[in-house]
């Protein structure tokens, strides 16, 4: 569980976040209840979140707020937040210490893989729906983090979307790409 797999999970978001058009913004994504601009604003203002928790040990007062990354240059937005981030986590003793959380309390070694899971899933999500590939979304990053959520997500945090952070499983062939059965794993259809 390293602060690597983050980044790379930011720099293969950052990948498809750069071939997405203006007029997608309003196009629909896995997560039902997002349209693209609600999806760049969540993993984008994640960034900021994933920062703020490594920094102080909980989560922002209200949330990290509701901020529109969308009206401005988003790739830049999302490296900014990305590099916050990842130099939070790479702080002495960030990865030991005990991170407050709205679900519970983890050391920043699980948070960082949450937060890695995060940033390469909805990168998924944004191929999707932007029309982009996924089968060559960082396949080796997506095995590790495939091993990581089955290991770490209960079925209890299964449900509807908006009332659980994940779907139910999706069954993904096999033979599918490692990003593929990544997000059937976390509730997508694909």
């Amino acid at each position: 569980m390293t602060v690597e797999m983050f980044e790379r999970a930011i720099a293969s978001t950052k990948t498809v976040l750069a071939n997405v058009e203006p007029d997608q913004l309003d196009a629909t994504t896995p997560c039902q209840s997002w349209k693209v601009r609600d999806l760049i604003n969540h993993f984008v203002g994640g960034n900021y979140f994933f920062a703020a928790v490594a920094k102080t040990g909980s989560p922002p007062s209200g949330g990290g707020g509701e901020r529109d990354f969308t009206g401005g240059d988003i790739s830049a937005a999302y490296a900014a937040g990305g590099a916050e981030a990842v130099g939070a986590f790479k702080a002495p003793g960030v990865m030991e210490k005990t991170l407050k959380l709205p679900f519970g309390e983890l050391p920043g070694s699980a948070f960082v893989m949450i937060a890695a899971s995060d940033a390469f899933v909805h990168g998924w999500d944004l191929a999707r729906a932007t029309g982009q590939p996924t089968a060559d979304l960082d396949p080796e990053l997506a095995e590790q983090l495939l091993a990581f959520a089955r290991d770490a997500i209960p079925d209890q945090f299964r449900g509807a979307d908006t009332t659980a952070p994940f779907g139910p499983k999706v069954d993904v062939p096999d033979d599918a790409p490692a990003a593929d059965r990544l997000a059937g794993f976390m509730g997508r259809q694909v």
